[in-house]
């Protein structure tokens, strides 16, 4: 009898296969789509990043974690915050490791920091600045007494240290290694801002910051301040950081400063000449003084001295340029004790002056207020020319810059001898003061050429040159 066919009861393996490989491609695109989502989280924080580079750390990462799909709390962003206020570093505003070479290169001024320059411009510092990540300039500076122990550092403007004020508006900061009571030390190491107004479109300071060493210095010359009033527009304002209190360490930082501390360094002859012809400009639009005497052809000053380094005997030595300029029609001879002058006084008595004549000072500044082509005859006591160093040769370099001629210098060959003969130091502390004789003959011919060799240059020059700072800054 045939048996019945059995029919199989175990699945296709066909069937079987198909099944796994659905289960297996489902699971795949799943862990690739998790795969993508992530990588494309992590492109969209790096493009963030790049984003906001040439921002604060700060910015940056308030940027990121506020646009992306991180998520952060108030008191994250406060604690990161903090933490940069922390990362904050103050720096001694003079650095005693370069005592040795203080005014060389960086100098020990702000020594962490390097200037900025253009060919031919003046070297300085600006803060902010994209090289260092924007931030701006942080002092405890009001020390007078140790520079040491002033300091700077540089800090986000969203993580300022901590009780620090900001101060805003532009903030000169100038470091003069001598002397801001000095007229010439003065007029040196504030010309260079000057030259950063030019190049800056006229922009003026809100604020004056005065180190010396890195001591605070709370104020400068009157004829430098005056000078600086009638350059910029507006009263010069020195800052003093207060007068004490429990808040006398806490910082101040500023929205925009200017750093000087090499004084007229790396600027080119021309850029020097311009910054003096714009001094001479504002101080005769300040001070209101028109045209000259067109009667006088040529000018001749004497700017005199009492007590150091004046005349042993005033009266001669006037009567022989006196006699030498009444020998050229259309020459004047005034004599001026400057000191007794206002600063408009001098301005005027300047703006009229052809001729210089004066002994070795800081009254000799007065000659960058002559027209552009005036003559310098400078006198010096006995003893200056062995032993004096190169600060005796000042005034021919400041003669040069505001584009004046110095005509050489007269030595007095007479004076007490030194009782210190192998002490140089001691001798010139004698002869820095000294008073200062004549020589008849020798002022005569001196002063007769250089009378004649001004009048033939002036009748040679362009009357266009006589006002070279004509459209800058105000200037007409």
């Amino acid at each position: 009898m045939d048996r019945p066919e059995k029919k199989a009861t175990r699945s296709s393996p066909q069937k079987s296969n198909n099944q796994s490989f659905s289960s297996g491609c489902s699971l795949s695109s799943s862990k690739l789509l998790i795969h993508a989502l992530a990588v494309f989280v992590l492109f969209l924080v790096v493009w963030q990043i790049q984003q906001t580079s040439s921002a604060s750390p700060w910015a940056r990462w308030d940027k990121i974690l506020n646009n992306s799909c991180l998520t952060t709390s108030h008191d994250t962003r406060e604690g990161m915050a903090d933490r940069l206020r922390q990362a904050v570093t103050f720096l001694p505003l003079k650095d005693l490791r370069y005592t040795g070479e203080a005014m060389k290169g960086h100098t020990w001024f702000m020594s962490s920091l390097y200037d900025m320059q253009e060919q031919g411009e003046v070297q300085y510092q600006q803060h902010p600045v994209e090289a260092t990540g924007g931030r701006l300039l942080c002092l405890r500076g009001r020390d007078r007494h140790d520079g040491s122990w002033n300091s700077y550092a540089l800090a986000w403007p969203d993580a300022l240290p901590q009780n620090a004020t900001l101060k805003a508006g532009i903030t000169f900061v100038s470091y003069n290694h001598y002397d801001y009571h000095n007229i010439w030390h003065g007029l040196s190491s504030m010309m260079s801002f000057v030259a950063w107004h030019v190049k800056s479109q006229c922009a003026a300071p809100e604020r004056w910051i005065l180190y010396h060493w890195g001591e605070l210095r709370t104020s400068m010359a009157p004829w430098v301040s005056t000078l600086l009033e009638a350059t910029f527009g507006g009263a010069v304002k020195i800052e003093d950081f207060g007068s004490g209190g429990d808040d006398d360490d806490a910082p101040v930082c500023f929205e925009k400063a200017v750093v000087m501390r090499h004084n007229e360094g790396g600027m080119s002859s021309e850029k020097r000449m311009q910054v003096y012809d714009l001094m001479r400009c504002r101080a005769r639009l300040y001070c209101q003084v028109g045209g000259r005497d067109g009667g006088i052809k040529v000018g001749v000053t004497m700017l005199m001295r009492d007590g150091t380094r004046s005349f042993r005997n005033a009266s001669a030595v006037v009567g022989i340029f006196e006699e030498e300029c009444r020998r050229v029609p259309g020459c004047r001879l005034t004599v001026a004790y400057p000191h007794n002058l206002t600063f408009c006084e001098q301005v005027k008595l300047m703006s009229g002056t052809d001729v210089v004549i004066s002994a070795h000072g800081a009254q000799l500044s007065n000659m960058i207020l002559m027209d552009r082509n005036g003559s310098v005859m400078e006198l010096f006591p006995k003893g200056w020319k062995e032993m004096a160093g190169v600060g005796q040769y000042v005034y021919h370099w400041l003669a040069s810059w505001s584009g004046m001629k110095h005509e050489g210098a007269w030595r007095d060959p007479v004076g007490d001898p030194c009782p210190f003969p192998n002490d140089e130091a001691r001798c010139m502390s004698l002869f820095k003061d000294a008073k200062i004789g004549h020589n008849h003959t020798y002022f005569s011919q001196w002063g007769s050429s250089v009378i004649k060799d001004v009048i033939t240059r002036k009748a040679l020059q362009d009357p266009s040159a006589l006002k070279p700072a004509a459209g800058l800054c105000g200037c007409h």
